[in-house]
């Protein structure tokens, strides 16, 4: 049904007058007239009847009037919920406890009047294939691990290179350390659940146990951070990797150690990600927020795997 047509019927029966709809629509009355013809001829019945005062529903117009507005409105919703600055700002972050969520949070504080809808998937290449069908404006993600490939319309700006460090319970070997390097934890057990096969983070991983010898368990199912946290706190043998920024829940009764890494400190590359035609005002709005943010760089050597170093 054309709707450019049921719009003009409804301004020819509000108005009462053709030839006052044309002057509402901008329309010549000729073309308000065969716009009518045409919605009748659809429809197979007679919706308006002209008199010496203008212009009257008939029964069968009556009776489409009332579908005819919903029709517009319904028009007028959907063209709302793409129209920019309409809808939320669609973002994905690799988890929820994540620190790139907290900068997310930090700009939510600073911005209250924007609505974000924050997503997790499960990987760089789902999250680039989103940014690049529109399903989502933005993510965070370290890129590019071995085997990706960025498509050509999808911009790339570095957000955070956070750096790393040892958490571990109170009974660790490591627990009253001031700093640790990572050539100390080969033959520790180094234990991360969360690390799927083929996700960016876990290349990351994978790369910083073959550059320093290192162990990294990714077994037993995965509870999420607070799970995580709970069984480290309580362990003599398990440490795990957490980024400075991690918003953390410790469990009752347990002292938890936070340990820099040093000499050299492993740093985890985030970037945003997002498509180069994306209207939308609030992201442009969230990059300006994030180049805002300074953050200082760690004392000493960095270090971040070979496909992740900026401008290689």
């Amino acid at each position: 049904m054309d709707l450019n047509a049921v719009r003009t019927f409804v301004a020819v029966a509000d108005a009462g007058q053709f030839q006052k709809a044309a002057i509402d629509l901008s329309l010549t009355q000729q073309a308000v007239s065969k716009r009518v013809a045409s919605l009748e001829r659809e429809l197979g019945v007679r919706l308006l009847t002209r008199t010496p005062r203008g212009a009257e529903l008939t029964i069968d117009g009556q009776a489409f009037l009332a579908h005819a507005r919903s029709l517009l409105q319904a028009e007028e919703r959907a063209r709302a919920s793409v129209r920019p600055g309409s809808r939320a700002l669609r973002v994905d972050v690799i988890g929820r406890r994540a620190s790139l969520a907290g900068l997310l949070r930090e700009f939510h504080r600073a911005r209250p009047e924007i609505a974000l809808d924050v997503v997790t998937l499960p990987g760089a290449e789902e999250a680039v294939a989103a940014v690049r069908d529109g399903t989502i404006d933005a993510t965070f993600r370290a890129v590019t691990m071995p085997g990706q490939r960025i498509p050509y319309n999808i911009e790339i700006s570095p957000v955070h290179d956070e750096p790393l460090h040892l958490f571990t319970g109170p009974a660790h070997a490591f627990a009253g350390a001031a700093t640790v390097s990572p050539a100390q934890l080969a033959g520790h057990r180094i234990w991360m659940p969360g690390n799927i096969p083929g996700t960016e983070w876990t290349a990351y991983y994978e790369a910083l146990a073959a550059e320093f010898g290192l162990t990294i368990e990714a077994t037993g199912p995965n509870f999420g951070v607070e799970a995580l946290i709970d069984t480290i706190a309580a362990s003599s043998t398990l440490a795990t990797f957490l980024g400075a920024q991690t918003p953390l829940v410790r469990p009752a009764g347990h002292e938890m150690c936070l340990i820099p890494l040093r000499d050299p400190t492993p740093v985890y590359p985030h970037s945003l990600l997002w498509h180069a035609d994306n209207p939308h005002p609030a992201l442009a709005a969230l990059r300006e927020h994030l180049a805002s943010m300074h953050h200082d760089p760690p004392d000493g050597e960095i270090w971040t795997p070979l496909w992740a170093r900026r401008g290689t």
